[in-house]
């Protein structure tokens, strides 16, 4: 399909997500582009509630495709697939001067090669990359020919994807650190480890039910371990919604009982006032390490998952050697990582009892955390949402 002729003036940009964050990332955008334009956007595509907020009329529910879990993916499959065509039908019915996908690349790639096939003069831009430097680098090649620009939220990014072959990339800045607010502890709001009282430990098995069934057992006998020579000490464990009755029911014959805690504010809450964590892999990690918090974590792979890892650090695909996103940013291996059978409870337990203690180990942990800012901030001072939004005006216009 060739571009019409006498358009509208107003920037037409169709957006596909597939789960919540990526609601969140793409009600910011909206948001952007709208001050960016005076208004002047035309949004159309799929989201949620956040995007509805600022605009967008959902071609369909996003609760139809935001599914977690291998059982409930593969018991939604056809209905997923079916959305998929929905979706690719509805960007070229729309032709916008852009399409943007956000994230969820088994559902919103699928999107963006149909329509590439289709209405190869669209424009697509990727915003957030597929995690190609922890496994599966060859996706970053194969992108390149569906993607004509990729907005990266991790600094190392970039470098990777020019390694690999991927499409062009831009760093835009990390979304946490336009929440660092929220992340930080205010004066007061959390003790110093030689003075706290009842110091407080976070116990993170992960958002998945995969991550909770191979985690929570480990980390709840490494919490025995750890109550056991320290006395006085607060546990909480925040959990995701969807996860919660799941996790009650599993920690209820632990000898220490953590909080349940429910909620992203509460969450953040519990980071300011922290003072060690026990985590899985994962965003969690560079949550805590924004907050200040010093962790220890694990993670244990099934059996597939751990053939391509060893298959990735064995040929160096990517270039990165961990799996603990503030270890490659900072290119220092400050986290300790504790893979499969060495993520054992007693190696768990003895080093979060290092962190509850005022250790060397914990005072390299803190002093490395605060130079994340600095290294992660946009040289221009720009907001991340802000840059992403001039990304993608600037691709718009520049092919269309």
């Amino acid at each position: 399909m060739e571009p019409e002729a006498g358009r509208s003036k107003a920037l037409r940009v169709f957006l596909v997500v597939g789960e919540e964050s990526g609601d969140q990332l793409g009600a910011r955008l909206m948001q952007s582009l709208k001050r960016q334009h005076s208004g002047a956007v035309i949004f159309s595509g799929v989201g949620g509630e956040r995007m509805a907020r600022e605009g967008l009329d959902t071609i369909f529910p996003l609760a139809d495709i935001a599914v977690m879990g291998l059982t409930a993916v593969l018991q939604r499959l056809p209905a997923i697939i079916r959305r998929v065509h929905q979706s690719v039908d509805a960007v070229i019915a729309a032709d916008p001067d852009v399409l943007v996908i956000i994230d969820s690349p088994d559902f919103t790639h699928n999107v963006a090669k149909r329509v590439r096939k289709r209405a190869p003069h669209i424009p697509i831009v990727d915003y957030v990359s597929p995690s190609v430097w922890a496994w599966r680098p060859g996706r970053a090649r194969k992108m390149a020919a569906y993607v004509d620009h990729l907005l990266a939220i991790l600094p190392f990014e970039p470098e990777v994807h020019k390694r690999l072959g991927g499409p062009p990339t831009t760093y835009v800045g990390h979304p946490l650190f336009e929440r660092i607010d929220e992340l930080r502890p205010t004066a007061g709001e959390r003790p110093d480890i030689s003075g706290a009282g009842e110091p407080l430990l976070l116990i993170l098995p992960g958002s998945r039910g995969s991550e909770v069934g191979r985690l929570l057992a480990p980390f709840g006998e490494a919490l025995a371990l750890i109550a056991e020579k320290k006395a006085g000490l607060r546990v909480a464990l925040p959990a995701v919604p969807h996860l919660a009755d799941e996790i009650r029911r599993r920690v209820a014959s632990w000898p220490v009982r953590p909080e349940i805690v429910l909620g992203e504010a509460e969450k953040f809450a519990l980071f300011r006032k922290a003072h060690a964590a026990l985590a899985a892999s994962g965003t969690v990690s560079l949550e805590l390490a924004i907050a200040g918090v010093p962790m220890a974590v694990a993670y244990k792979l099934d059996w597939f998952y751990r053939r391509v890892k060893d298959a990735n650090r064995f040929l160096n695909f990517a270039g990165v050697d961990s799996m603990v996103l503030p270890n490659i940013i900072l290119d220092e291996k400050v986290v300790p990582e504790f893979l499969d059978d060495d993520a054992s409870p007693r190696a768990l337990a003895d080093k979060v009892l290092e962190l509850l203690a005022d250790t060397d180990t914990r005072r390299r942990q803190v002093e490395a955390f605060s130079k994340l800012e600095d290294i992660m901030r946009l040289d221009d001072g720009d907001s991340q949402s802000g840059k992403a939004a001039r990304i993608v005006t600037e691709l718009a216009r520049k092919i269309r």
